[in-house]
């Protein structure tokens, strides 16, 4: 019987650490979409996400359970010495629907493994992943620079705070795209390299938040993507309060169907 009781201890023990090292969180929303003209809808979103820790291995989960409980993610990472290891074990299902919005016409892998090299060049850091492709990352008097050199088109971002504004900047290819953000008088702004500009404040403890959408450009249609159609610019409004049950309610007006959602969200 005491070999008993302290096989169980011992066990019990071992599951505690086990769920000790793992962390849960999550979030679950309504929304209902009055569509304008069209057939309202309401829609459910609920996901989980699952951190595992020991040593300086983690690994995360993601799951999507509102309809049925499926795999959104699976990433793992370790740490031997200068040497991180870095894997996305998840082959996300990719929509190849011709919807004008230049999706893919073909489902790809994107499952990798980069392998990270801290080296002593200022806080720099050089990765390769199994595709080839050479990562080079760092910061730099708070300027953060990350720069991937492929076989095509090389990908170069940057970000950095300059007296008051959050700037980024992404050079892929021959495009450069870029966004500035600063808050003036207690209103955050947004703008971006297409003319989208989005303004947030609050208001009688709510949240305001108005956007202006630019138009989108007809592109036509590669080997690898659908073209993408003509939409004319829109703008939203959106309201949203931080309730005393833990949710957040949020209403959004869309003059691209002159439609209003109504959302109730929460996070934990």
């Amino acid at each position: 019987m005491k070999k008993l009781i302290a096989l169980f201890a011992v066990s019990t023990m071992a599951s505690t650490a086990a769920v000790a090292g793992v962390a849960i969180s999550g979030g679950a929303s309504v929304s209902y979409d009055d569509n304008g003209s069209s057939a309202s809808a309401t829609t459910y979103d609920a996901d989980l996400s699952f951190v595992g820790t020991t040593g300086t291995t983690t690994v995360t989960i993601g799951m999507d359970v509102d309809a049925a409980a499926s795999i959104s993610g699976v990433d793992m990472s370790t740490k031997i010495g200068p040497v991180t290891i870095a894997a996305d074990m998840f082959d996300a299902a990719e929509s190849t629907t011709d919807s004008g919005t230049g999706n893919p016409i073909f489902q790809s892998d994107d499952r990798s493994v980069t392998v990270s090299l801290d080296v002593p060049v200022g806080d720099a850091t050089i990765g390769l992943d199994n595709s080839g492709d050479v990562v080079v990352a760092g910061t730099f008097s708070g300027v953060t620079i990350s720069h991937t050199a492929t076989g095509g088109d090389n990908l170069t971002t940057g970000s950095a705070s300059i007296a008051g504004m959050d700037v980024s900047i992404t050079r892929e290819g021959t495009s450069t795209t870029w966004s500035i953000a600063t808050t003036v008088s207690g209103v955050d702004l947004t703008l971006t390299d297409a003319q989208k500009i989005s303004a947030a404040f609050g208001i009688a403890g709510n949240t305001m938040t108005v956007t202006r959408n630019p138009e989108r450009a007809v592109k036509a249609s590669t080997f690898t993507k659908h073209n993408i159609t003509l939409k004319k610019s829109w703008s939203t409004v959106a309201i949203s309060r931080d309730l005393t049950s833990g949710a957040t309610l949020t209403a959004t007006y869309s003059t691209n169907d002159d439609s209003l959602t109504l959302k109730a969200a929460v996070a934990f």
